[in-house]
């Protein structure tokens, strides 16, 4: 059962909108249809940033919430893994909703880096920030995840990410087992590849589980190469709002389905959600 392929659905994102893809979903009730959406087509847990009605971000826990009972009304066992990324935040900003609705999973950012989109033809940059995690945050949302019974999901946007685990390792404050998104393709962190992904997966320390984001256009390549490796990957309309062949996707459902069709094609199936939950050693909550 392990050898299984899991899939996560990506759905909302913080930075596309509408203007860019018809097809965000930003209300709760869109999240949870398009979570349904989702887990029909094969994906076990469900990524979400929340949105305002109007798109913009949210960052309150009562969003949360309504988003939090209307995906659960859609989806009664999806595993629901929130996002706690965000810059200018005070650091409680970023995990009240971790402590108030304790998901299944959370994402951990896991170190610093410069963030920003390069546009060719404009000759400039959009979003430049500073994505600031010390590991004095670091360990203040592991902490709070801990405390909720939340799976930390350490996001590692380049390998000294990866090796920033094991000082909380060895702190006791990180414990077994260990899940790690590799994320792949973003400007100021590791640039997609296949030979990238195999050296960041020898990074890991034991008794890790890992899945591959790639962001963008070449994020077929990475999912390949994954599937093929009977691991997790990550698919949806955070990271790429197009398809294969070019068209804008409609939903990150559609991302799933072709996540699916390549497991099949490399004769791997897929986890479902209760196999997923079993895999990952979650419990049901």
């Amino acid at each position: 059962m392990t050898d299984k392929v899991i899939i996560t659905a990506a759905l909302t994102g913080v930075l596309a909108t509408r203007q860019q893809s018809p097809y965000i979903p930003y209300t709760p009730d869109e999240i949870a249809a398009e979570a349904r959406r989702c887990v029909e087509a094969g994906a076990s847990i469900v990524h979400i940033h929340a949105r305002q009605d109007n798109g913009m971000p949210a960052y309150d826990v009562e969003t949360y919430a309504r988003i939090d009972e209307a995906v659960k009304g859609q989806c009664p066992d999806v595993i629901i893994n929130y996002s706690t990324g965000a810059i200018g935040l005070e650091r409680e900003t970023r995990v009240h909703q971790i402590r108030a609705l304790k998901p299944d999973m959370a994402a951990l950012n896991m170190g610093s880096m410069n963030y920003a989109i390069y546009s060719r033809k404009a000759k400039t940059f959009y979003h430049d920030h500073v994505f600031a995690n010390p590991f004095k945050d670091i360990q203040y949302f592991l902490e709070a995840m801990n405390e909720a019974g939340t799976r930390p999901e350490m996001e590692c946007f380049d390998t000294g990410h990866i090796n920033n685990a094991r000082p909380l390792i060895d702190m006791g404050v990180l414990k077994p087992p260990f899940q790690f998104s590799l994320v792949m393709g973003v400007l100021g962190g590791i640039p997609i590849s296949t030979k990238n992904l195999l050296h960041q997966v020898e990074q890991l320390p034991d008794n890790s589980f890992w899945q591959v984001i790639g962001i963008g256009a070449k994020q077929g390549s990475l999912g390949a190469a994954a599937v093929r490796r009977g691991r997790k990957v990550r698919v949806g309309l955070e990271d790429n709002l197009y398809m294969p062949n070019g068209d804008l996707a409609k939903s990150s459902a559609e991302g799933v389905e072709t996540a699916v069709t390549l497991a099949h094609l490399t004769g791997v199936a897929i986890a479902t959600v209760a196999e997923a939950r079993e895999i990952l050693q979650l419990p049901v909550k």
